[in-house]
C-alpha cells in the first residue's frame, strides 16, 4: 500500500501548481480503510476519466508533464491484490480526487473471534 500512496500523492504534486494544497486522508469505516488524495491540479477530462487507469494511457492535457501512463495502473493493480477498489472524481482545471477502499483485515478478523 505504500506504494499506492506514494503514486498519488506524486501524481497529485506533479499536475498541481506550486504551492497548491494538497489533502491527504485515511479513516476507518466499517471495517474498510478509506484512502483519499485530493488535488487543486489540472484535472482529468471527462472523457478520459474511464481510461485512467489503462497502462499508457496519458490524458491529453498533460501537456509537457513526464510519465509513462504506468503510475495508475500500477496503482489499481496493487489496489485489487488488496481486495480494494479505487474511483477517482476530477473537473478539468479544478482537481483530481482519489478515493482507495480496502478491506481492514485486522477489524475483521478482531469481529470473526468475537464471533466464536
Amino acid at each position: 500500500m505504500g506504494q499506492v500512496i506514494t503514486n498519488l500523492l506524486t501524481n497529485a504534486a506533479k499536475y498541481s501548481p506550486p504551492d497548491s494544497l494538497i489533502k491527504f486522508d485515511l479513516s476507518r469505516e466499517n471495517n474498510e480503510i478509506i484512502i483519499k488524495v485530493e488535488d487543486q491540479g489540472i484535472g482529468i477530462p471527462e472523457r478520459e476519466q474511464s481510461q485512467i487507469f489503462d497502462a499508457f494511457h496519458r490524458a491529453t492535457n498533460v501537456g509537457t508533464i513526464q510519465g509513462t501512463g504506468l503510475g495508475l495502473a500500477i496503482t489499481k493493480h496493487a489496489v485489487e491484490i488488496h481486495d480494494g477498489r479505487i474511483a477517482v472524481q476530477s473537473l478539468q482545471e479544478q482537481g483530481t480526487t482519489f478515493t482507495v477502499v480496502i478491506p481492514d483485515r485486522q477489524s475483521i478478523g478482531l469481529e470473526l473471534k468475537e464471533l466464536k
